[in-house]
């Protein structure tokens, strides 16, 4: 689901976001084990940062997904304030034999990120950045927002690419593929991604700080880039490669009701993956509005109003256009997460030709009987830079999409538990039946909006990439500690 324009937020500014350098110690590789061979047992772990345990005044938060739909009870929640807190975390759950995930953003679409009766590590208190404005790179922390990042970075007209939901973990996004508005002119942000800290299990029962890049554990950058969602250990930080950035145009049109989307879908799935790249555009469809939103990248509005003509000449859409800093427009289209839905539920696929008038069709029917307003079809245009893969490749496999899109239902009423209740089976059915009529015509699935119930989940998320990504795995985790419902398994040795 993706947000519709609404009235500004507060954008956070650099000091919110504690400029700080990654400290010293974790850059050494910190340990909470002795030092030696696998035979050496690590020494007794002690919990360090914020930990939360059921009882305290914070449990109920600290519980909690922005997904309501998914309940968990948690024996304990580690706020990591450093790599240390993390690698201390990481060998007390190993040491307790205690099942623990992995938390940024929280934003897991099918609940992953907490789990009953073990250990959530939480990195969302991890927010530091540090820009080399003159190297064009900047290292931030594991818990930066995606609107932390753009306006940090904004603030130098510098950006990477990020998705366009501002209370999305950046780490979450970018780990499994990240896309939005700057795909086509940037990439993915994982092309961005040109080094990683990470803490992994080692084999003495405790936990290590490794960093990787091009030159050190390439493979596992490799692997983080697409597929670093909680797999191989937990990432800390997160260098990117920047991009100058001094304005941008953003474009919002809409439509009343249903009747133009079809002209209107059609003419922006000919003419969007094969625009200028420096254009990204995204449709929204509900059954009461078609909604069109675009980000031409140093470009005027007499530029992007021309780029986008074929679709907007379609019916009397309204249209809003307006130019500036890329954090500032970026904020303005936040919809505060108050107003979100309780309950979401998403199918993901991915199309490599034009859909036929008939899948529209189907389209069309589906959003006429979705089952609360707030239920929508979405879909992004790729082509552009996002065909282009960086050095050292990813493990992100649909490069070769027109656009992605994703059916998805939100409904009930957001801290009011049981609200969505009567809805949950209508809804449900909506998106599975939804994504079924789709599969003629679409293919794979992005691993950031995942399906429990998706069969061959694997080569769906990761294409021709899974029997690298199992060896990576057998290097870096092979006793499995990073393990949930759809994590990567090690390759037999």
């Amino acid at each position: 689901m993706e947000p519709s324009v609404s009235a500004p937020a507060a954008v956070p500014t650099l000091a919110t976001v504690r400029l700080a350098l990654i400290t010293g110690e974790s850059r050494r590789g910190t340990r909470a084990v002795s030092e030696g061979t696998e035979s050496v047992e690590c020494s007794p772990a002690r919990l360090t940062g914020r930990v939360v345990r059921p009882g305290d005044p914070g449990y109920a938060g600290a519980s909690a997904g922005w997904d309501e739909l998914f309940v968990h009870y948690p024996l304990v929640v580690v706020y990591a304030r450093t790599t240390q807190d993390v690698v201390n975390a990481l060998t007390w759950a190993r040491q307790h034999d205690m099942a623990l995930r992995v938390r940024s953003g929280g934003h897991s679409l099918e609940g992953w990120s907490s789990v009953d009766n073990g250990m959530v590590i939480d990195v969302s208190e991890l927010k530091s950045v540090r820009v080399d404005a003159t190297a064009r790179t900047a290292t931030v922390g594991a818990g930066l927002t995606q609107l932390e990042a753009v306006t940090a970075l904004a603030a130098e007209d510098l950006a990477v690419t990020t998705g366009t939901e501002g209370s999305v973990g950046l780490a979450g996004a970018t780990l499994g593929g990240g896309f939005g508005f700057l795909t086509r002119y940037l990439g993915m942000a994982c092309d961005n991604l040109t080094g990683a800290e990470i803490v992994v299990a080692d084999g003495t029962g405790g936990a290590e700080v490794l960093h990787t890049d091009l030159e050190n554990h390439s493979d596992l950058l490799w692997a983080l880039r697409g597929a670093g969602n909680g797999n191989f250990g937990i990432v800390t930080s997160l260098t990117y490669r920047l991009t100058p950035l001094r304005s941008v145009t953003h474009v919002q049109a809409a439509w009343d009701g249903t009747g133009d989307l079809p002209g209107v879908f059609d003419a922006w799935q000919q003419t969007a993956p094969f625009a200028d790249d420096r254009l990204g555009s995204q449709l929204e469809l509900r059954r009461n509005r078609t909604l069109l939103f675009a980000v031409l990248a140093e470009g005027t509005p007499a530029e992007a109003r021309k780029l986008l003509a074929p679709v907007l000449s379609v019916g009397d859409p309204d249209v809003t256009v307006r130019a500036g800093n890329w954090g500032d427009v970026y904020t303005a289209f936040q919809i505060p997460a108050e107003e979100d839905p309780a309950n979401w539920k998403f199918c993901s696929q991915f199309t490599r030709t034009p859909f036929p008038r008939t899948a529209i069709d189907v389209i069309a029917s589906f959003v006429r009987d979705a089952p609360t307003d707030d239920s929508n079809f979405f879909t992004q245009a790729f082509g552009g830079a996002v065909r282009k893969s960086p050095r050292g490749g990813t493990s992100f496999p649909h490069r070769d999409a027109l656009f992605y899109s994703e059916p998805g239902a939100g409904w009930g009423r957001r801290g009011v538990p049981g609200s969505g209740d009567g809805l949950t089976p209508r809804a449900q059915a909506w998106v599975a039946e939804f994504g079924q009529a789709l599969r003629p015509y679409v293919n794979g699935a992005y691993v950031n909006v995942p399906n429990i119930g998706m069969q061959d989940w694997e080569t769906a998320y990761w294409g021709d990439n899974v029997d690298r990504l199992r060896q990576i795995k057998a290097r870096y985790d092979p006793r499995n500690v990073f393990r949930y419902e759809q994590s990567i398994p090690p390759a037999a040795r």
